[in-house]
């Protein structure tokens, strides 16, 4: 299949080359309402009978024993499970260092104000099971919620067709501490986390990837009842090249990327007509060996080579793309690195494949999609606490700061603010 590729795009055209795939999930809307609502309504009842129409899987207790942890453990690779358990010391490692030591300020005397970070209490993470069990999005979810405190940790995955989850999974989920998995998939997985069931508690915040349905019920119920981690899109890549970047490199960073769904988006940013050259030859050799070609094919058509005039452009135009992974292999990638203002995660110099910020490097692979790279961060320790202020002032502090406190409530017109501060210093008027 021929890569489209932009040669030299003037930049009144290049908002038009960012474009993502369409993945508006506003026609699911209806369904997923009805869904949400009848398991608001009829809790496990409603649970099951979703699993049964969406999942094909009857399934009479949602809740994973501990047998199906313990045998999980016996039925993956010893290699499997020591990859498993090295990424989670790398995840926790990485986050770990992310805690802030909140010290007490002194404002002025008298006057000394804090801050401390509180774990939510109870997250929802959604793991997906469909094309491929993300065993990898356990870690990168449980293992910064255990850190950062969160008492209570629920996951819910879809079950196979047996009514079974995957082992690697429940092993993820064991290592990192989650003791309540739930054999539930789809929009009823969201609404039961977000209504709470017979079976499953209400959550506090919901967390994961999903398909089309997934998003569209996180969407909806973020409005009123929950808050979730941040907008959804397809996944997808971009990469900076330049004449001295290997081509197999690249082809091969191109293409992991879009092989994770039909709407995943690849791109290639590069001041180098001879590069891209020597990468779609070796994107279509590279093709002949994977698996996934139906929806590498299909991501294909919305994916692309851009051929501008200099490296300042290439800086320019990934900000305006704001990817959600962005690979550098250029020559100078650190120079470059500094001047990106907007990425999900950035991946330096030739042997950085995005793969493995996916699995083991330690940072976090749940990152803002389809631009919001913008406004958003990637999931990180913060994304687990809430940050609570603290302020004690002594009678000699509030007599500092009484002057400005009643200015600025007078100015405001909100007269019993003032008499807070009259009251305790006996100038009532």
């Amino acid at each position: 299949m021929e890569i489209k590729t932009h040669k030299y795009p003037a930049k009144n055209a290049w908002a038009e080359i960012q474009k993502r795939a369409e993945f508006d999930v506003s026609s699911l809307f209806d369904t997923v309402r009805a869904v949400l609502a009848d398991v608001r309504a009829c809790g496990d009842e409603a649970v099951r009978r979703y699993g049964e129409r969406f999942d094909r899987v009857s399934i009479d207790d949602l809740k994973v024993s501990k047998a199906e942890m313990d045998e999980a453990v016996g039925l993956l690779t010893d290699e499997l499970k020591a990859s498993i358990i090295e990424a989670s010391l790398n995840i926790e490692k990485f986050h770990a260092n992310q805690v802030i030591d909140a010290r007490k300020i002194e404002i002025r005397e008298g006057v000394t104000c804090w801050q401390k970070a509180v774990g939510i209490e109870r997250v929802g993470l959604y793991i997906p099971g469909g094309t491929a069990p993300l065993f990898s999005t356990v870690l990168m979810l449980a293992v910064p919620a255990k850190l950062a405190g969160c008492k209570e940790i629920v996951v819910c995955t879809p079950p196979d067709r047996t009514g079974h989850i995957h082992p690697a999974i429940l092993f993820a989920a064991n290592i990192a501490g989650v003791e309540q998995i739930y054999k539930v998939g789809g929009i009823q997985a969201i609404a039961a986390m977000t209504y709470g069931t017979e079976t499953i508690p209400k959550v506090y915040k919901i967390f994961g990837p999903g398909n089309q349905y997934v998003v569209a019920a996180k969407q909806l119920v973020s409005l009123t009842d929950v808050a979730i981690d941040m907008p959804a899109g397809p996944s997808e890549v971009a990469i900076i090249a330049d004449a001295d970047a290997n081509p197999a490199f690249i082809a091969a960073d191109f293409l992991s990327q879009i092989e994770h769904g039909a709407d995943s988006q690849s791109l290639l940013i590069t001041d180098s007509e001879e590069l891209a050259a020597k990468v779609k030859i070796e994107i279509e050799r590279q093709l002949e060996y994977l698996p996934r070609l139906d929806y590498i094919e299909q991501s294909l058509s919305h994916s692309g080579i851009v051929i501008l005039r200099n490296e300042a452009e290439m800086i320019d135009f990934t900000n305006g793309y704001a990817p959600e992974h962005l690979i550098i292999q250029t020559s100078d990638y650190k120079n470059i690195g500094e001047q990106i203002i907007n990425a999900g995660s950035v991946f330096l110099g030739p042997y950085s494949p995005e793969s493995a910020g996916d699995y083991a490097s330690g940072t976090n692979h749940t990152l803002p999609t389809k631009g919001y790279a913008r406004m958003y961060s990637g999931v990180n320790l913060d994304s687990f606490v809430r940050k609570i202020t603290f302020q004690e002032l002594t009678r000699e502090g509030l007599q500092t700061l009484s002057a400005t406190i009643c200015e600025m409530a007078d100015a405001e017109r909100l007269s019993a603010h003032r008499n807070a501060v009259d009251v305790r210093l006996l100038k009532q008027s």
